[in-house]
């Protein structure tokens, strides 16, 4: 499933050839995807100029100048693709501008999603609302994780993962960010050292910033607008790499928790 920086790599690419434009031509082309369309989506978008692009979350954000926002999410295999010479059966929204682009939102399984919501309001919006600070914004800081762990007793790995502690954040990210902060998946959020603590934070935003440099991760149905891959595999640590030799040179272990793998150090992460 496409994280944060696969979305964020998306709104990238996406952002030149949306941001100004007027979306001329707008087709749904079936009814839904993992929920269904908005039956007025084609009328509020046509004709609206694109004010913005960005993220929130593992989601999509364009904005218009008809006061409503666009929020996609790419469910297991969605992917934006930039001027296809043809449209496909899995192209199931099209967008063409004035500038005469075209973009196709591909999802062979449908998980994915489109909504529009006011854009005033996206604070409001169901699913954000109960959403944790971005984890490379301003809000997320060592005194805001430290105050959000105190006394838990879960499994740090399963508190990272909660939307509700820090928004976006996935199962390869946070596992690449425990190691690198030197954290066993499995301390009680309550009881990590203060000094794996502190690295934490900035092992997070490393993580994802570097990611998002690399243009994401691609396993398996996962391309950026232009068709490109992602990058970010080759400098997993540990991910995937069960069996494979540590930084340390002890061998990475997989192990599964709640029908997530996860792969981790036992020499390096305590």
């Amino acid at each position: 499933m496409p994280e944060l920086p696969e979305v964020e790599t998306t709104v990238r690419g996406l952002r030149p050839v949306l941001e100004g434009q007027t979306l001329w031509h707008v087709e749904a082309r079936r009814p839904d995807l993992r929920f269904a369309f908005p039956p007025d989506l084609r009328q509020r978008l046509t004709g609206a100029r694109v004010t913005g692009l960005g993220r929130r979350a593992k989601y999509g954000l364009v904005d218009t100048d008809r006061g409503d926002t666009m929020i996609f999410h790419l469910g297991m295999s969605g992917r934006w693709r930039l001027d296809p010479e043809t449209i496909g059966t899995h192209d199931h929204l099209v967008l063409e501008t004035g500038a005469g682009r075209r973009l196709a939102l591909n999802d062979p399984r449908r998980f994915g999603s489109v909504d529009l919501f006011p854009t005033a309001d996206l604070p409001a919006y169901p699913v954000f609302a109960a959403m944790g600070p971005e984890p490379l914004g301003p809000d997320f800081t060592h005194g805001y994780l430290a105050a959000a762990l105190e006394g838990r007793s879960a499994a740090i790995k399963a508190l990272l993962l909660d939307q509700r502690i820090v928004a976006g954040l996935g199962n390869i990210y946070v596992c690449e960010a425990l190691h690198m902060a030197g954290i066993a998946p499995t301390r009680a959020g309550g009881r990590i050292a203060r000094k794996r603590l502190d690295a934490l934070v900035p092992a997070i935003r490393a993580v994802l910033e570097a990611a998002i440099e690399a243009g994401g991760s691609t396993l398996r149905d996962y391309a950026r607008p232009s068709g490109e891959l992602g990058y970010f595999a080759k400098q997993w640590r540990v991910y995937g790499r069960e069996g494979q030799p540590c930084l340390c040179g002890a061998p990475v272990r997989r192990r599964v928790d709640g029908g997530r793998s996860t792969f981790y150090c036992a020499a390096c992460q305590r």
